[in-house]
């Protein structure tokens, strides 16, 4: 049984939670403090910032910028996992560009502060938090693009999607992270705007 810890507490957290529910993974939630908030599914395994991660896949449901605080507790724990980077670097003050390097991606940069050999994928970023719950985005399987350099790791991403009943596409290398953030900045920026709706978003028609 594929088993998958998630730090953080927030809606992509939960909704994460519930597609690891449909493919009958076991679960984790690591929050900040016990005292945190969870959008997460009731009835699961709990635990705080610096407890030992339970999970093969591991998921970072915290901006980017909260990385570094998690790295001080888990950097070297983290070796032998599958790290799912999930997030989009956007400055949210502005909406006005990703703050990640202008030739890198958040993916990129977190696998080089990772123990050498770490299996990074980065997943889920272009998907809102509604499309994972619900596990449909309009009348199609929501489609979940990923991307990395570990084929065993992408293997167990693809493998936890489509068990829970949506569509799982390799989108190639770790280096397509930086395209997979681009794509993620445009859609919180339109549904932003208004111009689509947060339980909506991108399709990839089969």
């Amino acid at each position: 049984m594929t088993s998958i810890s998630i730090i953080g507490s927030g809606k992509m957290s939960g909704a994460i939670a519930e597609v690891a529910a449909r493919a009958g993974a076991r679960i984790q939630i690591i929050k900040r403090r016990a005292t945190s908030m969870s959008a997460a599914r009731p009835g699961l395994e709990y635990g705080v910032l610096g407890d030992d991660l339970t999970g093969d896949l591991v998921v970072l449901a915290v901006p980017y910028g909260a990385y570094a605080s998690v790295l001080d507790h888990y950097r070297d724990r983290l070796a032998g996992k599958i790290v799912i980077d999930i997030s989009n670097p956007i400055d949210f003050t502005t909406y006005d560009q990703l703050t990640s390097p202008a030739d890198s991606s958040t993916a990129a940069e977190l696998a080089a502060l990772l123990p050498e050999g770490t299996a990074v994928v980065k997943a889920f970023n272009v998907n809102l938090g509604d499309t994972l719950t619900s596990g449909t985005n309009g009348t199609t399987p929501t489609t979940v693009l990923y991307a990395g350099d570990y084929a065993d790791a992408k293997m167990s991403v693809a493998a936890l999607v489509e068990a829970a009943g949506m569509r799982a596409v390799d989108v190639g290398p770790l280096t397509r992270a930086r395209e997979l953030e681009a794509m993620g900045f445009l859609q919180i920026i339109l549904a932003a705007l208004g111009k689509t709706r947060y339980e909506s978003g991108f399709a990839l028609l089969p």
